[in-house]
């Protein structure tokens, strides 16, 4: 497929530069792919398209404070951005500035740390790894700050904003704007009518910005993230097929965890010889599941998502799930009415 067919021009003007308030106050654009129609709500009547015995499946990914500041011995200034963590003193990151080997850290004023990192360059490749001289994660809150993703423009006065209210594992360089529509007592009215909710984890890098530049789709190398499906939430997804629910994934990152689990479930059962369709317990590894239209979905039945970048791979997935010719009539409709697009912006429901 050529990447013309993920392309659309979107006003400057839609891309949401802030959160409304409150969480589930942001519109809500249902889109029913059996009927092709749509309806134009907001996100706190939700529940209304929910039935007891479905599963909300969320990602409980929480956003570290990736963004850090520091000096070259020399006194320049250095930008570090923290993509993924690779053991406990060593990560995946951009690094700002010109020819950057050692980085200095302010002391943490607290217990006087002063904390140094070694930049190591990889060929070819604008990622580097960064070895630091003690574990910064318990420092991260002094000296680090949220990464708002590139098209944000204004600062961000209450960062709480850019967590879910359900983030519980740290690890994250953007959160899953998915689930930033949620409130607690919106997730406690699903509760009540007998939708079940599980969490699976995966830590968002911001590759999850990068374009596809290459002239087809499928050319493109997806990245590479983290994730894990526990055996509760395998569990729930059983109870679910069992009960005739639905499995509906808040967001591109839990779609992408669920079917990497499904396709897991899959090669699992054939080496234990069980017949097929059989779950695995759980999955926990790296995934680089990438999701194009033709793909054969196995477990999500439905989709929670905020709008997305042109020639993405995450535009790519919502092609893959609504179909390409009832996502650009989506897309052109939302322009068309005025929905604010991105990580701040509002939501879809594709039933």
């Amino acid at each position: 497929m050529h990447i013309s067919e993920l392309d659309y021009e979107l006003p400057p003007e839609l891309i949401a530069q802030h959160p409304v308030e409150p969480r589930d106050a942001s519109r809500l654009l249902v889109c029913d792919r059996a009927t092709q129609t749509h309806q134009h709500r907001h996100f706190y009547d939700l529940p209304e398209f929910l039935r007891p015995g479905d599963l909300l499946v969320a990602n409980d990914t929480s956003v570290i404070n990736a963004r850090l500041h520091g000096r070259k011995p020399t006194g320049g200034q250095v930008e570090v951005l923290l993509l993924r963590k690779l053991d406990d003193v060593t990560w995946e990151a951009l690094v700002g500035g010109r020819n950057v080997r050692q980085i200095v850290f302010p002391a943490v004023e607290s217990d006087g740390v002063r904390i140094s990192a070694e930049a190591v360059a990889r060929p070819g490749e604008a990622v580097v790894t960064v070895r630091f001289s003690e574990p910064i994660e318990p420092y991260l809150d002094v000296l680090g700050e949220t990464p708002l993703p590139p098209y944000i423009h204004e600062k961000l006065s209450d960062p709480s904003r850019y967590q879910t209210v359900y983030a519980r594992v740290a690890g994250s360089a953007a959160a899953p704007t998915a689930g930033l529509h949620f409130t607690p007592q919106l997730l406690e009215r699903i509760q009540a009518m007998g939708v079940q909710i599980a969490f699976v984890t995966l830590h968002v890098g911001l590759d999850t910005f990068k374009p596809i530049e290459e002239e087809t789709v499928e050319a493109h190398k997806i990245h590479t993230e983290w994730c894990e499906l526990p055996p509760a939430t395998a569990d729930a997804i059983g109870s679910a097929r069992t009960r005739g629910g639905r499995v509906i994934a808040v967001g591109t990152t839990s779609a992408r965890v669920l079917e990497t689990w499904g396709l897991a479930s899959r090669e699992w059962a054939a080496a234990e010889r069980l017949p097929t369709p059989h779950a695995s317990p759980a999955y926990r590894g790296f995934t680089s599941l990438y999701i194009t239209p033709g793909y054969q979905w196995k477990v999500v039945d439905a989709l929670i998502t905020n709008f997305h970048l042109p020639r993405s791979t995450l535009l790519a997935m919502i092609g893959a799930f609504m179909g390409m010719d009832f996502m650009r009539c989506t897309y052109a409709l939302a322009i068309r009415e005025r929905y604010r697009f991105y990580s701040f912006g509002d939501a879809m429901l594709i039933l």
